[in-house]
């Protein structure tokens, strides 16, 4: 769901977890607008912040914190000061899991020695809460919306995405073709070999055109 795997434009679960992710920061709209609060929204993205991007663009989010982009905490508090201070009574902040501070690590929530994935990322958005009701005074509340954006019901969008690659995937083994990853690139289906996906990641870059939509429109990326 985190759209990070390299070598194909998207991938199936991406969809679903942001429109997960856009329907739990529309509502926390009216929560943050009743009692005029700073609400986080902490989301999925230990290394990329596809989800936290597009969700938070399309949740209309105030503040946009990814893992590509080490953020200011001063940036983010005068940002949320200087809303208040023209009348605009509360913010929505989308924040990745892996986001950090500019010279800090992600947070961890917990390390479980025996896994094989030990290290569990979490907690920003409780920080950032805490950090930001002490610099600015304002009311400040986190939402970690967690596994929630894996479950539930698949968008159309990726129902068809992952018809369209599981039916290019067998046509691929019964022409012998393996050791390959069905991809999808500037809308058309494609493979690559999976020797050159494995091990990469596919993060978000500075100059992506959603990035500067949101600029365009004054989102902050604590910066």
């Amino acid at each position: 769901i985190d759209n990070d795997v390299w070598g194909t434009d998207v991938t199936f679960g991406f969809n679903s977890a942001v429109t997960t992710a856009t329907e739990a920061i529309d509502k926390v709209h009216t929560t943050a607008s009743s009692h005029h609060r700073v609400m986080i929204v902490e989301v999925m993205g230990r290394y990329a912040g596809w989800i936290a991007l597009y969700a938070g663009v399309a949740g209309g989010a105030d503040v946009i914190l990814i893992p590509e982009m080490d953020y200011e905490l001063d940036t983010i508090a005068e940002y949320v000061l200087g809303r208040s201070h023209k009348g605009k009574r509360f913010s929505i902040i989308t924040v990745a899991e892996g986001a950090k501070p500019k010279g800090g690590k992600p947070f961890v929530a917990k390390v479980l020695k025996d896994s094989p994935d030990p290290i569990r990322l979490g907690g920003i958005g409780s920080v950032l809460a805490e950090q930001l009701e002490e610099r600015t005074g304002l009311s400040c509340r986190a939402v970690i919306l967690g596994h929630v954006q894996r479950g539930g019901t698949p968008t159309a969008l990726d129902r068809t995405l992952a018809t369209q690659f599981g039916h290019q995937a067998v046509e691929m083994l019964m022409n012998g073709q393996i050791n390959r990853l069905v991809v999808l690139r500037n809308g058309k289906q494609d493979s690559v070999p999976l020797h050159q996906v494995a091990g990469r990641i596919k993060t978000v870059p500075k100059n992506h055109p959603l990035i500067r939509a949101a600029k365009g429109v004054n989102t902050c990326f604590g910066v």
